[in-house]
């Protein structure tokens, strides 16, 4: 792999994501009035709640999956979403 000079935005992009498991609609919160499930800088367990994706007005909690930090959103709230489309970037426990 080519050396990148220690560019922190090329070794963050090499880090796992969270991926969306349905198509849908991204919400970062429960409500408009709520906070966000999870902010960049939030450390997160596999059962952690992340987010909502609602198809066909199934609101579906979706779970972190994995132990790590938020370190990267990379969807807006209210964003439409594809199956398998990453939505958050992980920095591993």
């Amino acid at each position: 792999t080519p050396d990148d000079g220690g560019d922190p935005q090329a070794a963050e992009s090499q880090l796992p994501t969270i991926n969306a498991p349905t198509v849908g609609t991204f919400y970062a919160a429960a409500t408009p009035d709520d906070p966000p499930f999870v902010k960049v800088g939030q450390a997160v367990t596999p059962e952690t709640i992340v987010c909502i994706v609602e198809a066909m007005k199934v609101f579906n909690q979706i779970p972190a999956e994995t132990a790590g930090t938020i370190v990267e959103l990379l969807v807006e709230n209210g964003d439409a979403v594809e199956f398998g489309q990453p939505l958050f970037r992980i920095q591993p426990a």
